[in-house]
């Protein structure tokens, strides 16, 4: 008896911790999110943790999202303007921040973000997947299979309240 209730347990905790990690709907995900961890993964295997990446995403209930992200420690324009900044200022920003928003769905483990516009025109116009690794009611990890940078990445949220 006291087996299966152990065995019972168990099963009962691997079933809530497979469950956690599936958003049911869009609606699991509404609202604002905080960036707190972003580990970048190379072809080769090297990781990557980028503690200078600050970011936030936000989901409507209409299905519209917007991400922002940006390194804490990019450089000021020397020239005061963005226009005019040098070839390693410009680097370093473009190299360093990531923006885009659009419209997204949640099917499954996925979050699918059909992409409108951003500052990486690469992805305009096409869907990107997002693998959800985790969502509990306040926090968020994904992994983003075909990075921007070449790897993939894993990122954690933690919801703003």
């Amino acid at each position: 008896m006291k087996t299966s209730k152990t065995m019972l347990t168990a099963a009962f905790i691997a079933y809530s911790s497979m469950t956690a990690a599936q958003a049911q709907t869009a609606k699991d995900l509404v609202g604002a999110w905080m960036l707190v961890s972003n580990t970048s993964v190379m072809a080769d295997g090297t990781k990557n943790l980028n503690p200078t990446l600050k970011g936030m995403a936000m989901f409507d209930a209409n299905g519209n999202f917007i991400l922002l992200n940006a390194r804490s420690d990019l450089p000021k324009f020397q020239s005061n303007s963005r226009l005019t900044g040098t070839a390693e200022e410009n680097k370093a920003v473009v190299g360093g921040s990531l923006s885009y928003w659009g419209t997204f769905t949640v099917e499954n483990h996925d979050i699918n973000f059909k992409i409108e516009g951003g500052s990486w025109a690469a992805w305009n116009g096409t869907v990107q997947k997002r693998i959800i690794l985790s969502l509990t009611a306040d926090e968020l990890t994904y992994n983003l299979p075909a990075s921007s940078n070449g790897g993939s990445n894993v990122n954690v949220y933690k919801r703003i309240k």
